[in-house]
């Protein structure tokens, strides 16, 4: 398999790039997504969109101010830490960002924030197995070299594809959580925990394939931040289960 064409075509001589158009798709199917599931969770959907406007610029904005300050020896003025079209963009950033953003909605609106993000994380899994194929159009976001059948050539190497695992991953994260959070008998806050603990699983054993992780001293930083969110997630299920059960805030 040669290497793909980043640029998906021009206008005006303007390059747009399948980077921004695979991960600006994936936001606004889970947007819709999210609007059409927030009955089912007691919401307005003109709510949920409200706070996806906020949520989604914000999110990005995080991801990039968090892959750029992990890598600042590369970027040598401001105009190359904001230009995310080449790629860039560190999912964890987003998410911290994303999900400080939605508490800080959901306090000004009066919405339960747990009920947020029980109904955003499935569609946020699935966000990310659209957009990881960004990764791919840009050749980055790959493993070492490997001999297996489905490996990709970058630069004349055979290696991991491990933008393909993680997009695998998480579209069966979104099946699963979708399918759980009709469980009429779980709590507030346990889609959101299980999404914290299956997303970090898979993204802590891809992280170690990976050539181009972001570094915390010695560590890579996913896999820190993989190992804190599996044990997050685990206490706040357990806790959910007993303080937040669905049936105490109707």
């Amino acid at each position: 398999m040669t290497q793909p064409n980043p640029i998906a075509f021009e206008i005006a001589g303007f390059e747009i790039r399948w980077y921004g158009i695979l991960i600006a798709f994936g936001m606004l199917i889970a947007v819709l997504l999210a609007c059409k599931r927030a009955s089912y969770h007691g919401m307005k959907d003109e709510d949920v969109l409200d706070a996806c406007l906020f949520i989604l610029p914000i999110g990005v904005i995080g991801a990039r101010i968090y892959y750029v300050l992990f890598n600042l020896k590369y970027y040598d003025s401001l105009s190359d830490a904001i230009n995310i079209r080449a790629g860039g963009l560190a999912i964890h950033g987003g998410l911290i960002f994303g999900i400080i953003t939605a508490l800080l909605v959901c306090r000004h609106k009066k919405i339960n924030p747990l009920n947020l993000l029980d109904l955003l994380m499935p569609v946020v899994a699935l966000a990310q197995a659209i957009g990881r194929w960004g990764n791919f159009f840009n050749s980055e976001a790959h493993g070492g070299p490997t001999d297996l059948p489905w490996g990709i050539m970058v630069d004349g190497v055979k290696v991991h594809p491990t933008f393909l695992y993680e997009s695998i991953w998480c579209l069966l994260l979104f099946i699963g959580l979708s399918y759980f959070d009709k469980n009429k008998r779980r709590a507030h806050g346990q889609t959101f925990a299980l999404y914290c603990i299956f997303y970090s699983v898979e993204r802590f054993f891809v992280e170690a394939l990976r050539t181009d992780s972001l570094m915390i001293g010695p560590f890579k930083q996913a896999q820190v931040i993989s190992l804190c969110a599996i044990v997050f997630g685990i206490i706040l299920y357990r806790f959910s289960s007993k303080h937040f059960p669905i049936e105490d805030s109707k």
